[in-house]
């Protein structure tokens, strides 16, 4: 599904080529390798590449409960923050644990039939575990 959604939907995701790592009711966690195409001139994650990564695992969830319940899913992004804590010199892992928060947006917006907006946190973490990045994603989805 995330290879088709980059290939099809949003090209920048296929260029980068996140990996799916986890999905679950809970937790989403992909990782985005660090190479030619996702590193800049100081050869760290170029941001749009962490940006990329922190879209995926914020947005994972609402594809992954809308499978669940049967239903079609408008999403976007309208907003972003993001902290910056150290470059990003390693593959990325990036992880959110908001699954519970997105399945409630979305039952909000089946009852409603209105558009649910929800902040998602997002961790970016190095391949030693230590954060590189904190996100935090304003999803608005709304249930058909």
């Amino acid at each position: 599904m995330l290879f088709l959604l980059g290939l099809t939907k949003i090209p920048i995701i296929g260029f980068v080529k996140p990996r799916l790592i986890e999905l679950n009711d809970q937790k989403a966690r992909v990782k985005i390798r660090l190479r030619r195409r996702s590193k800049n001139h100081l050869k760290s994650m170029y941001f749009g590449a962490l940006a990329v990564g922190a879209d995926v695992a914020a947005g994972l969830h609402a594809f992954y409960f809308a499978g669940k319940m049967g239903k079609k899913v408008s999403f976007a992004f309208k907003g972003m923050n993001v902290e910056f804590l150290m470059r990003a010199e390693s593959d990325i892992i990036f992880s959110s644990n908001d699954g519970a928060l997105v399945s409630a947006a979305m039952q909000e917006s089946l009852e409603n039939s209105s558009r649910v907006n929800k902040s998602i946190s997002v961790i970016a973490e190095n391949i030693n575990g230590e954060i590189v990045a904190t996100f935090t994603m304003i999803v608005s989805v709304r249930v058909k």
